[in-house]
């Protein structure tokens, strides 16, 4: 009856442990094991320790706790239980941990971790192989503990500090606080970074469905002929409002002032009715430097346009972060468009123009679709006519412009126009289709596809401001010209010295022109199958100088004629060519034994197999192209 009873209490023993056990901890199991143990009385430490599926010394400390009558000390362990920590059982493990991670200062300078990420990985790692074994976890706690945490650059270094650069900035401080205290408008204009329009990936994080991120390119590379967006601020400072004009071509100077004129236009003038001076702060780089001469102008106008007595104030090399417009608008503007591509200027318009804050920034965005070339210089009478006093205090930071007309500004045209394309110097018959391989029309259409083709594929090396046509000239020689000694070169294998004395050219131009790859790309393009397909097969190739010069006076014979009349160049050529070869072998001979050379004057002229089978070649290539549609009274002539 007693041991029913027993097993009865045990499975009702069971079933509350069951539920209560799993939500107290370590301690407060103890003291209810011990104190239903207590209950039962005799043999209850086993029957609850039976239930409840636990060691009977557990049971023990518990009722010998309840016992005690302690109060308390709301630990879970007793002080000293548990195991001790590593810090404790390895006395060197701090060190050795702070040497990894501070090798400069308190390790080896040749750690192998001095050159590879630091993470709580590879230190335990490294501590484990060293004979401290440690998991990361604990390295990570062992650090916190040192006092590391997790931290990236701090952009601080600001290159090399100008002696007067807290002088500077005192003496801004000093203006803006003066011309605020007067009611004037105080600005502070740069330009943002300039952002590349297509699905490319901005820095950001936005709301998305799970698994559902915005796609866009695996590189960030621009493609060809991208389009940029070039945004540039008026942050008004005393107005806590900004104007932003996103230009689609050039940041050039001219662009900066012309967003100034805007912002004047459509925001100042109504804000500031009583305005009478203007002051700008800006950095000292960029369109708005300190350094372009072409900033100063267009303000000079702005300043005769406005009636604005304009004052401009740099910050010093280097301090461009400390200008307001970089972190009470730009960093704002990077904040509202993160994790979204910038497909188009309207995206970016649109972006900007959204950007608010708590404190009440408001941004009003236009686009500008205004074409502001680079390379605009301004003459030195010029800007000694400016109306600017510079201050006493840096002068070249510090300036004020005062309301006076400008002279006007040269382009870049006016230093190129008069250096275009040099004059052709190839005489006419060397356009011959015989010659050339293709018709007068033909090679039209192919000296234009080279033009274009050199446009679309300038030298890597070529600066931006350089006008159209120096991308076509290189050299002394002429688009046409270059083209029409590559063709001859490719098709005949003539020597360059040859080609040099038939155009009269510089040393080394036609050099140039056969080993340009884009007129060689062209002729591969347009012109390879009929090159090809009208060389003779088997010609001779017109190689040394003298045959060109003989061929030379067979095109001036020729182009001589009167009445239209048609030669067969090609044959005439062929004969002068096959007699030079011939009269230059005759040369080597006779230089070879000591003899004197042949006059070319007096070699008869002497044929083969080989040259009638060329000269036959070359008259029915002559032959069809008249019966195509060109007029033709040539004969062969007698020989």
């Amino acid at each position: 009856m007693v041991r029913r009873v027993e097993q009865v209490d045990e499975v009702v023993l069971a079933e509350k442990f069951a539920v209560l056990l799993p939500h107290l901890d370590e301690r407060q199991r103890r003291l209810v094991l011990g104190a239903d143990a207590r209950v039962f009385g005799h043999g209850g430490i086993r029957l609850v320790a039976r239930a409840a599926g636990v060691s009977q010394d557990t049971v023990s400390r518990g009722v010998a706790e309840l016992e005690s009558g302690a109060v308390p000390a709301g630990r879970v362990r007793a002080p000293g239980a548990g195991r001790k920590a590593l810090r404790e059982k390895d006395p060197e493990l701090v060190a050795a941990l702070l040497a990894l991670v501070e090798p400069d200062q308190r390790g080896d300078p040749e750690s192998p971790l001095r050159w590879t990420v630091k993470s709580t990985r590879r230190l335990a790692g490294q501590l484990t192989a060293g004979g401290h074994p440690v998991g990361a976890d604990t390295v990570g706690a062992l650090l916190r503990a040192e006092g590391f945490s997790l931290q990236g650059t701090s952009r601080t270094t600001e290159g090399a500090r100008h002696p007067d650069r807290d002088g500077q900035f005192r003496y801004i401080n000093e203006r803006v606080k003066e011309f605020t205290a007067a009611g004037q408008p105080v600005v502070s204009v740069d330009t943002k970074k300039k952002e590349v329009l297509g699905d490319y990936a901005v820095a950001g994080r936005e709301w998305h469905r799970a698994g559902q991120p915005v796609r866009v390119r695996a590189h960030d590379f621009p493609e060809k002929n991208a389009q940029k967006a070039v945004p540039y601020g008026v942050y008004d400072l005393a107005d806590n409002s900004a104007w932003v004009s996103v230009g689609i071509d050039h940041d050039t100077s001219a662009f900066a002032v012309a967003t100034i004129r805007k912002w004047w236009q459509e925001m100042g003038r109504d804000k500031y009715p009583n305005a009478r001076r203007l002051l700008i702060t800006a950095d000292c780089g960029g369109s708005n430097g300190n350094r372009p001469w072409l900033w100063k102008h267009e303000l000079a106008k702005l300043a005769a346009d406005t009636g604005l007595q304009i004052t401009v104030c740099h910050y010093p090399p280097g301090t461009s972060k400390w200008n307001k417009i970089e972190h009470r608008l730009f960093s704002r503007i990077s904040t509202n468009w993160r994790g979204r591509p910038l497909t188009s200027h309207e995206v970016v318009v649109n972006t900007i123009g959204a950007t608010t804050t708590r404190t009440g920034l408001s941004v009003h965005a236009e686009l500008d679709p205004g074409v502001y070339p680079t390379g605009l210089t301004v003459p030195d009478e010029v800007m000694d006519a400016l109306a600017l006093t510079a201050h006493d205090w840096h002068g070249q930071w510090n300036y004020t412009l005062v309301p006076a007309p400008p002279r006007t500004v040269s382009t870049p045209a006016s230093r190129y126009v008069e250096t275009g394309q040099p004059d052709d110097r190839a005489p006419d018959w060397l356009h011959h289709p015989t010659i050339t391989g293709m018709d007068p029309g033909e090679f039209t259409a192919l000296l234009a596809a080279a033009e274009q083709y050199i446009l679309d594929h300038p030298p890597i090396s070529l600066h931006h401001k350089r006008a159209r046509h120096r991308v076509l000239r290189r050299g002394p020689l002429s688009l046409s010209d270059r083209l029409l000694v590559t063709l001859i070169h490719h098709r005949w294998k003539t020597q360059q010295q040859a080609l040099t004395r038939l155009l009269d050219s510089p040393r080394g131009a036609v050099g140039d022109a056969i080993y340009d790859q884009r007129l060689a790309a062209c002729l591969d393009d347009k012109s390879g199958e009929a090159v090809r397909e009208l060389d003779p097969p088997g010609g001779p190739a017109l190689r040394s100088s003298r045959a060109f010069e003989r061929r030379c006076r067979v095109g001036d014979r020729c182009g001589g004629r009167e009445g239209g009349e048609q030669v067969d160049v090609a044959g005439l050529a062929v004969d002068e060519i096959m007699r030079d070869e011939r009269g230059a072998a005759r040369d080597r001979e006779a230089h070879a034994f000591g003899q004197p050379e042949e006059d070319p004057r007096n070699r008869p002229l002497q044929r083969c197999d080989h040259l009638k089978a060329v000269r036959s070649q070359a008259r029915r290539i002559w032959a069809g192209r008249t019966s195509s549609g060109q007029a033709s009274t040539s004969s062969a002539p007698s020989t």
